[in-house]
């Protein structure tokens, strides 16, 4: 008989984000193994129970949001019928996502698995953060084993510090099939490069909020010497902002674009601007798409992100110090001058996305870690498996 994985998300397809999108990977990724089912917040008032490529998806109703939070009266009464009626052997959590650790705890049954899957600290709600914690200690110390995306990330998180012993490294991933290109991709990429006149191209992509830097890659343009071309892609609350204060006619913004459309800008590309600043980007699947696609990223250096470990510096491209504007664009000069260097560089990007990051690689590790927990644990040698899989996982990926 196939275990049961319940998987807990803040939201689920259609909904778009990199959590989101690392749920329904390995939703569908764990089927054929494992029954599967998740439950998530819905994208209105409305409880939905929808039939997603074979997964079923619960959506609880949502009546407000405080703090980027979703809050349902419904929640309670779903997560616990499909715990009780279902009883799934794991739970697959994605945190952040406080509201439903504080459901879950009480009703979680001592025979059920908990797995956490890391994505990021809390690091914005600072004033509703001290009722919060609590609640993230208990899941912490409830959990059978926690998995941070990066060695970074587990090694610069104060709430994950005292959990060491129990946490292994399961990276986000992208689905590399998506990225092929395909016949009709060929003509796409060549307008693209046509809007630049032959001119190197430099791509951001991303929504359009503060700490995914996009002001200061607009500082940056300035002081880029290299002639080029700077597309910016996505739209947020400080779009029209950045549309005031840029005043270049080298830069264009193109909005919203689709996964077809954000695919062909990759390939188009020489150099993808990723200018994030802080921990809240805790891994960077855009800058991991775009290493595929070739498109040579140049980064700053956060403390504690897992960023610096998707690009290696001076391997797969550039890092600079955070917020440093006159190095981020003497980093953009220095692959825009120097063909070699990027064309060996966008090499290595390509070759390490393919070794460490893909979808397949991270439903290969989830299952590991499941398979290995029950094997090792019903032996008697979890205590060893925690301590080996944390030494083993600060080395899995160079």
């Amino acid at each position: 008989m196939k275990k049961k994985v319940l998987q807990i998300s803040n939201y689920y397809t259609p909904h778009i984000g990199g959590i989101e999108q690392t749920c329904q990977y390995l939703s569908e990724g764990l089927k054929d193994e494992y029954e599967v089912k998740v439950i998530c917040f819905s994208e209105d008032k409305e409880t939905k129970v929808q039939e997603t490529n074979g997964i079923q998806v619960i959506k609880p109703g949502v009546f407000l949001s405080v703090a980027r939070q979703d809050l349902s009266f419904s929640y309670f009464k779903h997560l616990h019928k499909v715990i009780k009626t279902w009883k799934p052997d794991v739970i697959h959590f994605h945190y952040p996502n406080p509201f439903v650790t504080a459901l879950l705890l009480p009703i979680i049954p001592r025979s059920t698995k908990l797995y956490v899957q890391w994505h990021l600290d809390i690091t914005k709600q600072k004033k509703i953060y001290p009722f919060i914690k609590p609640f993230e200690t208990m899941l912490l110390k409830r959990a059978d084993l926690i998995a941070p995306t990066s060695p970074n990330y587990r090694d610069s998180s104060k709430p994950l510090f005292p959990f060491r012993n129990k946490t292994t490294i399961l990276p986000s991933a992208i689905d590399i099939q998506k990225l092929n290109v395909n016949t009709g991709d060929i003509e796409t990429i060549q307008r693209i490069k046509d809007k630049a006149k032959g001119r190197k191209i430099v791509f951001f992509i991303g929504r359009h909020v503060l700490h995914k830097g996009i002001q200061d890659l607009i500082k940056a343009e300035q002081l880029i010497k290299n002639d080029c071309y700077i597309f910016i892609g996505g739209v947020g609350p400080i779009t029209d902002e950045m549309k005031a204060i840029c005043k270049s006619n080298r830069v264009e913004f193109v909005g919203r674009l689709s996964d077809q459309e954000k695919k062909c800008y990759y390939y188009a590309a020489d150099i993808f601007a990723f200018p994030s600043y802080t921990k809240a980007e805790g891994f960077g699947l855009t800058l991991a798409e775009a290493m595929y696609c070739n498109a040579v990223p140049v980064t700053y250096t956060i403390e504690g992100s897992g960023v610096n470990w998707v690009s290696l510096h001076e391997v797969t491209g550039l890092e600079v110090p955070n917020r440093n504007v006159a190095e981020y664009a003497k980093a953009i000069d220095e692959l825009l001058s120097d063909d070699k260097k990027r064309n060996d560089f966008a090499e290595a990007a390509h070759q390490r996305i393919v070794e460490n990051f893909t979808i397949e690689k991270e439903i290969l590790n989830l299952k590991n870690n499941i398979r290995n927990y029950y094997e090792l644990y019903n032996n008697r040698w979890y205590g060893v498996y925690w301590y080996t899989s944390y030494n083993f996982n600060k080395t899995t990926v160079s």
